[in-house]
């Protein structure tokens, strides 16, 4: 097969869908790999490293389009790009088709076959593609809170570790899983008070067994959620429902509870954020103020950390890849249950059902038995 990597161009996005390690192994499964010329560099690794690996470089992202059955990526499709989307293209890489509309109706309408890294789901319920990127969007969400904390951004000036003399901040976190337990075990190490609320409570048991002592868990609910806000100096968004919109948690109402200055860290905001007052922001312009809260939206979080990010993200997506390329389409996710639930359009059709109720799109949708034959 011919698997083609070009280079990312969503703002300031420095990952890069494949390693030299990569790319080393689906040459050696006897796949021909084309990278577009400084796709890595963002990343630290230049083009010799895959050449050397067994790579051809292209000069340019339409090359490498036109080139290939199977795309690797890191993040969705943008308008610029959706022209050099070809029928029956395989294309894999993070969607998040629920939060986006628009992209959903051009792929759909390209008839690509879209394998989303967001949605492979083992059968233990696992994201192995998500949680990488989770882990680290969750370790940088209290960094990114006490930073923005800062008076000169337009925080309450408060430093969440506190000094001797002065007690620590807040920080509350709506989401045990990996971001939220990633993002909880910084904010204890930093010295804060840490509150993780969540609807499992076996999920809340399980972070009471490892976490450090300023660190509580609280099942959740809206009562509970409005009663802990008022005390928050940083809220983190932090839940998820697997290729769905995230719920949201966070009304105007409830965002008026907070004292003037906090921070909120929505990192749902890949699947549309989990605040009725949360928009996309990018690394260029991370923040905005709303009901004098600052909020920090950037939909690409990791790929600050682009290097870790990048090596991270390959160490998982490989062993899947590998199984695409391998064989067709079909039998690789008929014969493994996780890829099959990583597809989420097929050539025209609506495989994962929470993305066509996003949009009121039921007419495109096929269950994906059905479409694999």
């Amino acid at each position: 097969m011919k698997i083609g990597c070009p280079k990312e161009i969503k703002n300031h996005e420095y990952r890069v869908g494949l390693t030299p390690a990569a790319v080393k192994a689906y040459c050696e499964a006897g796949h021909e790999v084309y990278m577009q010329k400084d796709a890595g560099a963002g990343s630290g690794i230049a083009d010799a490293e895959y050449v050397s690996a067994g790579a051809r470089v292209l000069p340019t992202a339409e090359e490498v389009w036109k080139s290939c059955e199977m795309i690797v990526k890191v993040k969705e499709p943008l308008p610029v790009e959706y022209d050099l989307l070809q029928r029956d293209q395989l294309v894999y890489t993070y969607f998040h088709f629920a939060a986006d509309e628009r992209l959903t109706r051009a792929c759909l309408e390209k008839g690509i076959i879209a394998l989303a890294y967001e949605t492979v789901q083992e059968a233990d319920g696992s994201l192995p593609l998500l949680k990488p990127m989770s882990e680290i969007a969750g370790r940088m969400a209290p960094l990114m809170g006490a930073f923005y904390m800062g008076r000169i951004h337009g925080g309450r000036g408060l430093l969440p570790t506190g000094v001797p003399g002065v007690k620590p901040g807040n920080v509350l976190i709506l989401g045990g899983g990996t971001v939220g337990r990633n993002a909880a075990h910084v904010a204890a190490g930093l010295g804060a008070r840490v509150t993780i609320l969540d609807i499992n409570l076996d999920t809340l048991g399980r972070l009471s067994d490892i976490m450090p002592p300023n660190v509580a868990t609280v099942f959740s609910d809206s009562h509970t959620i409005d009663f802990h806000i008022e005390d928050a100096d940083i809220v983190i968004g932090a839940v998820l429902v697997p290729g769905a919109k995230a719920p949201k948690l966070i009304t105007r109402e409830t965002l008026k509870l907070l004292k003037p200055g906090c921070v909120f860290v929505d990192v749902a905001i890949d699947q549309g954020g989990c605040s009725v007052t949360s928009r996309p922001t990018t690394h260029a312009e991370p923040i905005y103020v709303l009901e004098n809260i600052v909020h920090y939206c950037v939909a690409n979080m990791p790929g600050a950390y682009a290097r870790t990010s990048t090596f991270a993200l390959n160490n998982r997506t490989i062993k899947y890849g590998l199984k695409l390329a391998g064989e067709t389409l079909e039998k690789a996710c008929a014969r493994n249950l996780a890829l099959k639930r990583g597809l989420n359009l097929y050539k025209g059709a609506i495989t994962f059902q929470p993305v066509a109720e996003a949009f009121g799109l039921e007419k495109f949708y096929k269950p994906v038995d059905e479409v694999l034959g």
